[in-house]
């Protein structure tokens, strides 16, 4: 993309300001400071020419038209939760907030729900309740993330192990091309095979090919009441290895993992009653339908004590089963306590979590870092988090090599740099050689023949 020089920008600005409705439009250097970074904290995030609040498609539309004549990038943005610098401002672009399109409309006949892009996720999950429904997809996250990232990502979660992720509830969706056409993909139907299958192109294509402004999500009914068990163990082996003896037989509605110090950085916040001493701690749920429930997290509990567990219990009562998974939830913000975080996404096969988390424990080591670890372990996600000083060289660059050496050992393990954070801007250095160079070829082909321009989120993922 050749860009309008910045002069040529802030004149142009006006003309945006003149097309969208009073007020949409902010450039207070305050205000684009708020608007630089995600929560990937991205140091290179650059300072926006202006911050685009959309309030319909048609001020979307208007904005896309505008950046296009203008050749003026444009960076969308939902809650701001990402965690891979995919949606941080570039210099003298736009960054184009949804955060005030949150209509949501529940069709109980169709069991879907109409969602514009900046609906929290947890506000979709309470619409969906209010009618005995529910919408699974369900990121740590879940009470900030916005629907539009969660789309842009192809966000995961704690129930992926048995529900799977976002693109598995999208039916349809709404785009604004980069000309600033808008395409309504798919509908309220569940079998849809006419033509390409467009709109799963667009989930996970993290603001590369289009800006997404309407998604209609698949619901189920109502979720079980969940089953509990949670096992500690001696080291995060013994943990992982019982993860491998689940799945082989079971299929747990939820499988979680923390390890020491993502333990004792939560009980340091929360005093959740965890223990402190322990080398991993796993939760796992059922929702089986009635007695299967019981027998199903028994059987659970029993392999943990096979694995080498100091201590596992199991419960019934939902509300002691949440008192744990509240603390699992909340580990990104107590480990922000212990220092700044790298936020790692890797995933691997199943079988072979266990050399993933004792080769990350190795990394840890060598280069003299922290690396905390907390996992949806049951589908082989895991989220090792090196935390590091950010205000010293030294431990920056360790912290970097071990970030990068992280994601090269998931890959020699048939691995993922990323099950569902998305690539970003922090992780683009290693697409290469997950993809190879005719993956990434025909990405970058698919990318030209929707954005010849390159003004949509340009520096992310490619």
């Amino acid at each position: 993309m050749t860009a309008a020089p910045q002069p040529a920008r802030e004149s142009a600005l006006q003309e945006l300001i003149d097309e969208l409705p009073a007020g949409t439009v902010a450039d207070h250097p305050a205000t684009l400071q708020n608007y630089r970074q995600d929560w990937a904290h991205d140091p290179d995030a650059g300072t926006p020419l202006a911050v685009v609040r959309a309030n319909s498609a048609s001020d979307v539309q208007a904005t896309v038209r505008w950046a296009a004549r203008h050749r003026i990038p444009i960076v969308p943005r939902g809650a701001g939760t990402g965690l891979s610098g995919g949606f941080t401002a570039v210099d003298g672009g736009i960054v184009l907030s949804m955060e005030k399109m949150t209509d949501i409309v529940i069709d109980t006949a169709t069991r879907t729900a109409v969602v514009e892009p900046g609906a929290i996720n947890a506000e979709v999950k309470r619409a969906a309740a209010a009618h005995g429904l529910w919408y699974p997809p369900d990121p740590s996250s879940f009470e900030m993330c916005s629907i539009g990232g969660n789309l842009a990502t192809n966000a995961g979660g704690l129930c992926c192990v048995k529900y799977g992720v976002t693109t598995d509830y999208v039916l349809g969706m709404d785009v604004v091309l980069a000309d600033g056409t808008l395409v309504s993909l798919g509908g309220q139907r569940i079998k849809d095979t006419a033509g390409l299958s467009l709109v799963k192109l667009f989930v996970g294509s993290e603001g590369l090919l289009g800006i997404i402004t309407k998604a209609i999500l698949r619901l189920l009914p109502a979720q079980p009441p969940a089953a509990t068990f949670v096992a500690s163990f001696p080291d995060v082996e013994s943990a992982a290895n019982a993860v491998v003896a689940i799945g082989a037989t079971q299929r747990p509605s939820m499988m979680e993992l923390m390890d020491n110090y993502s333990i004792n950085a939560c009980e340091d916040l929360f005093q959740a009653g965890l223990d402190r001493e322990a080398g991993a701690l796993l939760i796992g749920q059922s929702d089986a339908p009635g007695a299967a429930r019981r027998l199903e997290i028994e059987e659970m509990q029993r392999a943990c004590d096979l694995a080498g567990a100091k201590e596992s219990f199991c419960t019934d009562d939902p509300a002691e089963g949440e008192m744990f998974l509240h603390a699992r939830r909340q580990a990104f913000q107590a480990l922000e306590k212990r220092g700044t975080l790298l936020f790692e996404d890797v995933g691997v096969p199943i079988p072979q979590l266990p050399a993933l988390i004792v080769g990350i424990e190795g990394i840890s080591a060598a280069h003299g870092v922290e690396i905390a670890v907390v996992a949806h372990a049951g589908d082989g996600n895991t989220h090792p988090l090196v935390v590091h000083d950010g205000g010293d060289p030294e431990s920056v660059r360790r912290a970097r090599l071990a970030f990068d050496e992280v994601m090269a050992l998931a890959l020699s393990l048939g691995g993922t740099i990323t099950g569902e954070h998305g690539v970003g801007r922090l992780k683009k250095g290693a697409l290469p050689d997950q993809l190879g160079p005719d993956v990434l070829a025909l990405t970058q082909r698919i990318k030209d023949a929707l954005d010849p321009d390159g003004i949509l989120n340009p520096g992310a993922v490619l």
